[in-house]
């Protein structure tokens, strides 16, 4: 799909309280990409924060019970009513907000030995599966999920090519 037919498609907003390599533009093409290759066509409506590990480690804390800092959290608007009655009312699917430790996804791509922009592609994408209701509570759902972020990622190949090696 072009990007102009997609227009209208995704509200994305972005907060980024750390430097991010990817542009906005390219985070946008990415949801709209992944949401399409997942079957989603009605407009919707996301946020993605990039933070700080101590951020991420607050947001674990308060909502996962765990005090240590994570890659990735992903709140899902549709684990609640509301977003239900607001797309009925505005035809927007609310999917919720997607929040990332640059610092830990920087570690991670480090020892992965690959980009930070693979790496926070590869977080962002399975935040968005948790959005959509994927879960991993075993290990069979979990390779299924990550199976998913492979196809996810390999739809937008050419863009990890072309930012390969950029740091914020």
């Amino acid at each position: 799909m072009s990007e102009s037919c997609m227009e209208g498609f995704l509200d994305l907003y972005l907060e980024l309280q750390v430097p991010s390599p990817i542009e906005e533009a390219t985070w946008r093409r990415w949801f709209e990409v992944w949401l399409g290759k997942l079957g989603v066509t009605d407009p919707c409506e996301l946020s993605l924060c990039l933070t700080s590990d101590e951020r991420i480690r607050q947001l674990n804390r308060e909502f996962r019970h765990i005090d240590a800092p994570t890659d990735v959290l992903a709140f899902a608007a549709e684990e609640m009513a509301a977003p239900v009655e607001v797309q009925k009312l505005t035809g927007v699917r609310l999917l919720g907000d997607i929040v990332i430790s640059v610092p830990t996804a920087c570690a991670q791509a480090k020892a992965q030995g690959h980009s930070l922009s693979h790496e926070l592609a590869w977080l962002a994408s399975h935040g968005l599966l948790h959005l959509l209701g994927w879960d991993h509570p075993d290990e069979l759902s979990l390779q299924r999920m990550l199976q998913q972020q492979q196809n996810l990622l390999a739809a937008i190949q050419e863009d990890l090519e072309v930012s390969h090696g950029r740091q914020p």
